[in-house]
């Protein structure tokens, strides 16, 4: 019973993995807007290149306060120029597991250029956190993030 149970099951999935996979690419053809393409810098497959940024616990952490304040007031406000100039596509924190506090989408061409945005962020200026540096290859429609979130957002925090 239990392998009539798993065969099944494997042909479902087989099955809807096939209609899933046809499916998506008629309705994309239809619902192709090319200058909304153009617009979030997509490739033909809907992608486009983006550095991940990976923020780590720091070697000097600033004790709380009015410094650590003023230089996370910093923080937000730097990820929201670049977020204003189109370079960061997202942004949010981590759950500090292994140090990992944080991470940017930026929308550069490449690695050095991200490293001289986030050279710019007062957390990492004052050593409260260190950048990790990877290449992306992702949906060019997450340049659309910000502008959703604004109109999702009913307070700032």
């Amino acid at each position: 019973m239990r392998s009539i149970f798993l065969i099944v099951v494997v042909v479902c999935q087989f099955w809807l993995g096939c209609a899933w996979a046809q499916e998506p690419a008629a309705a994309a053809k239809k619902e192709y807007d090319a200058a909304l393409a153009k617009s979030v810098g997509a490739d033909e497959h809907g992608m486009r290149s983006y550095v991940l940024v990976i923020l780590k616990t720091g070697p000097t952490p600033v004790p709380k306060g009015e410094k650590r304040d003023a230089m996370f007031k910093g923080h937000f406000a730097n990820m929201e120029r670049l977020a204003g100039e189109g370079r960061l596509a997202y942004a949010g924190p981590l759950d500090g597991v292994d140090g990992w506090r944080g991470l940017f989408i930026l929308s550069v061409g490449d690695i050095e250029e991200a490293k001289k945005l986030v050279a710019t962020d007062p957390v990492v200026v004052n050593g409260e956190m260190v950048a990790e540096y990877h290449k992306h290859y992702g949906s060019a429609a997450l340049m659309r993030v910000n502008d959703l979130h604004k109109q999702i957002t009913k307070s700032d925090f």
